[in-house]
């Protein structure tokens, strides 16, 4: 069963116009909007039961607590995790990488050990690695992409040495919208003991992701990229990793017990969880796991690769327009594109005058948009509840962009 064609109607966003014109957001990759279903949930809580988790014993504070703890089963579930305490909840993916970054690197990495990422990073996805290697004398290696924004994997085994102790890499590209090969990378590295970090801010949303297929140690997502609220987000890694672990902060609730001059840490996943969390959206991010699991993720998959086939066709149709990344076989929902003659930032503030959202930057990407000698570029890119009519509507808006900027040829 595909996307129903009634999935708009959940989204209350989608209703109104900008600039007189009906909203067209194509900016998924960057927030995902959220179906009422989630805005109800988040409702629901603060009317209903807004108590804090794992303290109150009164009726409130306990379905709240159930309610907490059966987001991060829905969690575990959707990721294909092994238990639910495999699920820490941070407040975005940024989050989760730090903490593994500060938790697991900081005891496993020393001078002289390697830590191989690769040249398509977002900064999420480097900065705590340049921070970790500048802390531990570590050294930071990259794997190069192609001219169509693919990784080069013929040199992984020179790459991968004897010091990787982590090899970190995006699922999905934010950028060029590439899908990596995850279980390929990951089998290399386990043949030299290094472990892998997986990035999946693009892939969890979009496609059906199995940590333990992908042969990954872990795994983070954010929440509020698949229709989840901000400040939301996980990490998945084994027990066995999780248990060796230290904390990554410290303070209320990720303790069993306290003295004046020492604690001892509670039981996974809460010895991570210092402090009130983020309850009420935590909640609500498990009801989008709920509207996910309804559509069916292949269905997802299915649609995004629809629509993304119908924008690359289109988009192919503006003159001067030049896409980023690789085929429709080897990506996600996501186009990047640049057009000759014409600023990113011109073009996404002209299209916001037909209600066109789309990103203009560098995308949290620069040293890939410095590989490519560019400073910027535009990105588009799709969820659920894009209409191949805001395709129509977009190339429109850019070959209007381009006559109002007089563009030759």
């Amino acid at each position: 069963m595909g996307i129903p064609p009634t999935i708009r109607e959940d989204f209350p966003i989608l209703r109104q116009r900008v600039n007189g014109k009906p909203l067209v957001y194509l900016d998924s990759a960057n927030t995902s909007q959220k179906p009422r279903q989630v805005i109800a949930a988040l409702v629901r809580y603060y009317e209903d039961y807004n108590a804090n988790i794992h303290r109150g014993v009164y009726a409130i504070a306990e379905r709240a607590t159930a309610e907490y703890e059966a987001a991060r089963a829905k969690v575990a579930g959707f990721l294909g995790a092994a238990e639910p305490a495999e699920i820490v909840f941070t407040r975005n993916i940024t989050e989760a990488l730090n903490l593994i970054a500060h938790s697991w690197g900081r005891h496993h990495v020393g001078p002289g050990d390697e830590i191989l990422t690769t040249e398509m990073e977002h900064h999420s996805d480097l900065v705590p690695w340049q921070l970790l290697a500048q802390e531990r004398g570590a050294r930071l290696r990259h794997i190069p992409f192609d001219d169509h924004g693919r990784l080069i994997l013929d040199d992984l085994d020179r790459l991968i040495t004897e010091r990787t102790k982590i090899v970190a890499l995006v699922h999905v590209s934010n950028a060029f919208g590439t899908v990596n090969p995850v279980a390929e990378i990951a089998r290399a590295a386990h043949e030299r003991g290094a472990v892998v970090v997986v990035d999946g801010a693009q892939s969890a949303p979009h496609r059906p992701v199995d940590v333990q297929a992908l042969g990954v140690d872990f795994f983070g997502f954010t929440g509020h990229k698949m229709l989840g609220p901000m400040g939301t987000g996980g990490l998945w890694a084994k027990r066995s990793l999780l248990e060796e672990m230290e904390p990554f902060l410290g303070g209320g609730e990720m303790i069993t017990d306290v003295w004046l001059d020492h604690a001892t840490w509670n039981e996974v996943p809460w010895k991570f969880e210092a402090g009130t969390q983020n309850v009420g959206d935590t909640i609500a991010l498990g009801v989008a796991i709920d509207y996910l699991e309804r559509l069916g993720m292949d269905a997802v998959m299915a649609h995004e690769r629809e629509i993304t086939g119908y924008a690359l066709e289109r988009l192919r149709q503006v003159p001067g327009l030049h896409i980023l990344g690789p085929g429709l076989d080897e990506r996600g929902g996501v186009v990047s594109f640049t057009m000759d003659g014409m600023h990113p930032h011109d073009i996404a503030q002209v299209l916001d005058q037909d209600g066109v959202c789309v990103r203009a930057g560098h995308h949290c990407t620069k040293p890939l948009h410095r590989k490519l000698g560019m400073a910027a570029s535009v990105r588009v890119s799709f969820y659920v509840y894009t209409v191949k009519e805001e395709i129509d509507v977009l190339t429109e808006a850019l070959l209007k962009t381009r006559e109002l900027f007089r563009v030759a040829g």
